[in-house]
């Protein structure tokens, strides 16, 4: 029996997921701006008519706006898209010590961490929210030993046997045997690389994975790739407190090359591009995990914030990653891009994001069964 969690719950999660993360990203900004002594006019979540705000004792407008999928801090002097240091008479018409508090008047390295402290707090994020699971829970760390082969396996039929420890999946190296199956989940049906050693011999083995569709009980579905081996008897340690931070941050970079991996499949085919999600698939995830208890929801949570640092790191005009690759652009010639190209660089990005956006909305709609159930009164 499919369980759904109905739209009023569906819309306070996504609101409870979604505005935080936004804050949380857009707190790293300012607190970035703060630290260069850069003012900021306003931070706002969300884009569009303000529904509340205050002025702050430093002249800046808290807001919280109607449309929340997004937000922003404007810091002072920032009057054109690209962000650049490309002096106007607006700026220069400004008294010394004001200008001096402007975004522009900073040192590009400066600019640099402003633009970059959105994204990096958003991984930060993670970060704290593992530890405190490690912390609390631990963390398995179970060895790579195969004790069981199923039989009509990809590991059966790759050659696999009882005993056999592996150290390398698709190139990259095996320390524990969690590693293992988030290294193959997102790869059904490609053909692999494994490196094992048996009976003290290296040994190189091909396994072309199994494909398994699981339906949960909200009736999602998914293609998970499957080997068809199992561990010994699972190994939980603890995580000393000095130890922490690195096997978070270790996670968190395990989470970031799985997206990695994940985005390269579907750039070159190997994953349908239907799997896109946008908006309305985060709300919907986010209504289904609040039904699951707040350890899942938080959890979730946390994968959104990862994927909000990553997509926002990619060069892409308008996000934080296309300003940070002009500034490496600037800091290797020595002088910012041409206003005119900036300006062209930026309307491009404005129209593949809402290319991207409206594709993934599409891409939503369909999951939800709309285009059918259309198609159906139209026939």
């Amino acid at each position: 029996m499919i369980e759904t969690p109905g739209i009023p719950l569906t819309i306070i999660a996504f609101l409870l997921v979604i505005g935080p993360l936004i804050f949380i990203h857009e707190l790293g900004h300012y607190f970035a701006g703060r630290i260069f002594g850069v003012k900021a006019e306003a931070f706002s979540i969300g884009f569009g008519r303000e529904l509340f705000g205050w002025t702050d004792r430093r002249g800046t407008r808290w807001r919280v706006a109607a449309l929340p999928l997004g937000g922003y801090v404007r810091f002072a002097g920032d009057m054109n898209p690209a962000s650049a240091h490309n002096p106007t008479a607006e700026w220069l018409a400004m008294p010394a010590e004001e200008r001096a508090r402007t975004f522009q008047a900073k040192p590009l390295w400066q600019r640099f961490i402003i633009v970059a402290a959105g994204p990096l707090t958003n991984f930060l994020f993670a970060i704290l929210v593992f530890m405190a699971v490690f912390a609390v829970n631990g963390q398995a760390r179970t060895p790579a030993l195969v004790a069981t082969v199923q039989a009509g396996s990809a590991a059966e039929a790759a050659g696999l046997r009882p005993g056999d420890r592996i150290t390398t999946v698709s190139g990259q190296r095996i320390e524990r045997f969690e590693d293992i199956p988030a290294i193959v989940a997102i790869r059904p049906g490609e053909r692999l690389g494994l490196e094992v050693v048996r009976d003290g011999r290296p040994l190189s083995l091909n396994a072309t994975i199994g494909v398994e569709v699981e339906r949960d009980r909200f009736g999602n579905e998914f293609r998970r790739g499957l080997l068809g081996i199992s561990p010994g008897q699972p190994v939980w340690v603890e995580v000393p407190f000095w130890r922490l931070p690195g096997a978070a941050i270790e996670q968190t970079g395990n989470i970031v090359r799985m997206m990695v991996d994940t985005l390269g499949q579907v750039i070159t085919g190997r994953r349908s591009v239907k799997e896109l999600g946008g908006p309305l698939k985060i709300a919907q995830i986010s209504g289904q995990q609040a039904t699951l208890g707040w350890f899942d929801f938080i959890l979730f949570m946390t994968m959104i914030s990862i994927n909000l640092g990553f997509i926002n790191l990619l060069p892409i005009p308008l996000l934080d990653g296309g300003h940070l690759l002009f500034y490496m652009v600037e800091g290797v010639v020595r002088r910012p891009l041409n206003p005119a190209i900036q300006e062209w660089a930026f309307r491009t990005g404005l129209a593949v994001l809402l290319a991207f956006m409206i594709f993934v909305t599409v891409n939503d709609l369909a999951s939800f069964g709309v285009w059918q159930r259309l198609a159906g009164l139209i026939g």
